[in-house]
């Protein structure tokens, strides 16, 4: 696939999660990252953000915004649809999404991604997705009851990939991946597939680096496989917030990821670096990572996130995280 731009803005903002943004704030948003970016741009959405919401209000700021649709490219993660509402409150992810007007049900299969790929163009309308892949297929399963439904699963999820290679194969879409917290999942799909992109998750940031996840960046750029890293601050808690990798922690039960915390700020504050910027330029340590996802519900974020992208972190900085223990010294047999 063509070179991915340093940042690839996320929109699950856009479908109202944890928040309920009005109309002007979602375009003032999209329209802060199409002003800021010097390069092509690529905004990454999802049928599960909001149940389609995200989707819709991404394809809504783009014609207020009056953006042709081959200006920008749009990253579909397919399979959950969106369906009629039901219940007073939606029945997938319960208190992440404010006031939505529809639900959503999960459908990873052939037929499934297929239906999925279409009803998200009809709502990106007159836009489409030029980039595609199965959303969390990880959590999929994991959610299996025992090793039948397992490899039930298992089949499910190879089948939307030949759902996904077929739509490649035929032009309608120019390249297909995966994204997954579990990495070892974009490892067994990569023994099926010949995927284009790979999204990490929560797995690679200056707190997690397990080895089996670097000897993966090295098979994937073996295989031509560009790498997108995503959730860089392990969900907000490097940069101070009590979530960590999407659940709750304190001190008093996580007193050692708080302590490794606080030695971290202390580095930083000692070379003068932001946090933030060590945890996106750990990233571009490896050859193999071409760009980071990264959502903002503020438009006044979305230039310094972008100035993220461009800082520079001398190497003394990741010898005294290595010498200290923050990061692992098989680190720098990766880079």
């Amino acid at each position: 696939m063509n070179k991915l731009p340093k940042i690839i803005f996320g929109t699950s903002s856009l479908g109202n999660l944890f928040v309920e943004l009005d109309n002007a704030t979602k375009c003032q948003l999209v329209k802060a990252a199409i002003d800021n970016s010097p390069e092509q741009i690529i905004f990454d959405s999802a049928g599960k953000y909001g149940a389609g919401l995200a989707l819709e209000s991404l394809a809504g700021c783009l014609a207020e915004l009056a953006v042709a649709p081959g200006k920008i490219k749009i990253s579909n993660k397919l399979g959950w649809k969106r369906v009629p509402l039901t219940t007073d409150e939606p029945t997938f992810e319960p208190d992440a999404w404010i006031n939505l007007k529809h639900d959503a049900v999960q459908d990873i299969s052939y037929q499934g991604i297929l239906d999925c790929y279409q009803q998200g163009n009809e709502l990106l309308s007159p836009y489409s997705a030029d980039i595609v892949s199965v959303h969390d297929p990880d959590e999929y399963l994991a959610a299996a009851a025992d090793e039948s439904d397992l490899e039930r699963r298992k089949a499910d999820v190879l089948g939307a990939y030949k759902a996904l290679q077929m739509l490649r194969d035929s032009g309608q879409v120019e390249s297909i991946g995966v994204g997954a917290k579990d990495v070892s999942v974009i490892d067994f799909i990569s023994e099926h597939v010949q995927l284009d992109w790979a999204m990490f998750a929560c797995s690679l940031t200056p707190y997690t680096h397990k080895k089996s996840t670097l000897d993966l960046l090295v098979k994937l750029g073996r295989q031509g496989v560009t790498v997108i890293n995503s959730a860089v601050f392990n969900a907000g808690f490097l940069l101070g917030s009590d979530n960590l990798d999407y659940k709750k922690v304190s001190r008093q039960t996580h007193p050692a990821q708080f302590a490794w915390r606080d030695k971290f700020n202390q580095l930083c504050d000692e070379f003068q670096i932001h946090p933030a910027q060590a945890c996106v330029q750990f990233s571009f340590l490896f050859k193999q990572v071409q760009s980071i996802a990264l959502n903002s519900s503020s438009a006044k974020r979305i230039k310094s996130n972008i100035m993220l992208t461009e800082a520079e972190i001398p190497m003394q900085f990741w010898q005294a995280m290595a010498d200290q223990g923050l990061i692992d010294q098989q680190v720098f047999a990766y880079i």
